[in-house]
């Protein structure tokens, strides 16, 4: 099969010819043809298979011969959980339209709201926007629904989770009842499935893999340590392995900070990225680790559903994450469009409810290997999943310079909302899900998550003050970050010759 095959217009094929494809991926096989008849469509496939193009594809053909959007309107309204993600997908949306006369634009928070009002005043027929930022327009008039053809939800899991369901639900209730709606994801859980089912009229439902499953060309791996000695792991894994480019993941933003500080004194170049940086900081520093300006990019969940590098070869779990479908995003930012890549995990033992989650999620077992010089004291114990337990494979020698060095060996306390270590806990009561920081200010509850200029993050609600054990706490759950101030990149009108 080509894409000559699914019925898209000449202009499109160009598009795409030019990006130097010809055959599509299985996600944009299924999904193109249902898009281009009109359904409502529920499409999961694993990341980094094209999910992107299987709907900005067939969004520009349907709208290509529609007359032009009014004044503070938009016909097709693409909504996605972050910046980075609402950003690329706008990059997409420019590459596939450029010989279409279709005007497009982006908005998220982190910066000013005025110079995107001035921008949306003209009215585009495509709007990318994160849901917080969607609502604050809106409310000053900027953006009126009343004309919208298609909605699309991107990272639907995320935008229907409990961070975001009662902004989608209220952007939703201000459009019109007769729409195409497309939600597009990595993960539908039972439950989003169940809930995704009644925001759609007899939606075509797609899957091109098991639910939760990881890309087959991602090598995984877990190298068992002790907490305290993570960074100087790290430190020696990129230096013994010459890993030139890798994204590494830490839990909270604190934590990214100071595994950058330690990292640059061992003279390895790196940058974070997470909530607490401004827009233009966070932009600069992804534009450096793709140039590979910057070595090792550090970043929060904020970065792993918003991130797509050709040929990254290296992605590291420093610390895992509490929800296990994250671990999927998480390493799906290597492996892209058919390529192989590699994903480490440094797991110490006060983290095997999250590896026992994680390895129950994706049926599957992960091989675990310790480093010489960097064997636990604490062992990290089997899985409750019955996954085998540590063993010696081939291990790497130590550099002679890696032990203690310059501080290192010192690793952030896994939150500020809970204690690190062996030590205990903090229990929630089966009523409160007090959030934990995520490395994006996320909120809890029944309250959307939001970030304030792109600084800070709203407090815990209804924290427990019980103390328990760790192997008996539940992680805490992260929410999704809602953009609540910032800037619109560039409009575009894309001309038949090219120009953007």
């Amino acid at each position: 099969m080509t894409f000559d095959t699914l019925g898209l217009s000449e202009p499109l094929l160009r598009a795409v010819s030019e990006k130097g494809y010809d055959t599509p991926s299985p996600i944009q096989a299924k999904a193109i043809p249902a898009v281009l008849e009109g359904h409502d469509l529920m499409a999961s496939a694993q990341t980094g298979t094209g999910k992107t193009a299987g709907f900005t594809l067939p969004l520009l053909h349907l709208l290509a011969d529609k007359p032009a959007a009014n004044s503070n309107r938009t016909l097709a309204l693409i909504v996605t959980p972050t910046r980075e993600l609402a950003a690329q997908i706008h990059e997409s949306v420019l590459d596939y339209g450029k010989h279409l006369n279709l005007r497009s634009t982006v908005v998220f928070g982190g910066v000013k709201i005025n110079p995107q009002m001035m921008k949306l005043r003209r009215g585009v027929e495509i709007l990318v926007a994160t849901p917080g930022r969607l609502l604050d327009l809106h409310k000053q008039n900027a953006i009126s629904f009343n004309d919208v053809e298609v909605l699309v939800l991107d990272e639907a899991d995320r935008m229907l989770d409990m961070g975001f369901i009662h902004d989608i639900k209220r952007i939703i209730s201000l459009m019109p009842k007769k729409r195409q709606n497309l939600l597009f994801s990595a993960t539908f859980s039972n439950d989003i499935r169940h809930l995704a089912r009644g925001l759609l009229n007899n939606p075509v439902e797609i899957d091109v893999a098991p639910q939760n499953t990881t890309a087959t060309k991602v090598e995984q791996k877990i190298h068992p340590v002790d907490k305290g000695r993570k960074a100087a792991l790290l430190s020696h894994l990129i230096r013994s392995e010459g890993w030139h480019q890798a994204l590494v993941f830490s839990r909270t933003k604190h934590g990214a900070n100071k595994l950058v500080k330690l990292l640059e004194r061992d003279n390895i170049h790196a940058a974070a990225i997470h909530g607490n940086k401004s827009q233009a900081q966070r932009t600069k520093a992804l534009a450096e680790f793709k140039k590979g300006k910057v070595q090792i990019l550090v970043a929060t969940d904020i970065a792993a559903r918003g991130i797509d590098i050709d040929q990254l070869p290296q992605v590291v779990n420093f610390d895992l994450p509490n929800v296990p479908e994250d671990y999927v995003h998480r390493i799906g930012r290597t492996a892209r469009a058919g390529s192989s890549g590699h994903a480490v995990s440094l797991v110490s033992a006060d983290e095997i409810k999250q590896l026992s989650d994680i390895e129950r999620l994706i049926k599957s077992k992960i091989e675990r290997e310790e480093v010489e010089g960097f064997e636990p004291e604490h062992a990290l114990p089997e899985s409750r999943s019955g996954h085998r337990p540590t063993h010696n494979a081939q291990p790497r020698r130590s550099s002679s310079n890696n032990s203690n060095r310059n501080g290192q060996g010192r690793n952030q306390r896994n939150s500020e909302n809970r204690p690190s270590g062996n030590g205990g806990q903090r229990r929630r009561s089966s009523q409160q899900r007090a959030s934990s920081s995520d490395g994006n200010g996320n909120g809890n509850g029944n309250a959307s998550a939001r970030e304030a200029n792109g600084n800070g993050s709203r407090p815990n609600n209804n924290a427990s003050g019980q103390q328990r054990r760790a192997s008996q706490s539940r992680p805490n759950q992260s929410r999704p970050q809602q953009e609540r101030s910032g800037n619109v990149l560039e409009t575009h009108r894309a001309v038949p010759s090219g120009n953007r």
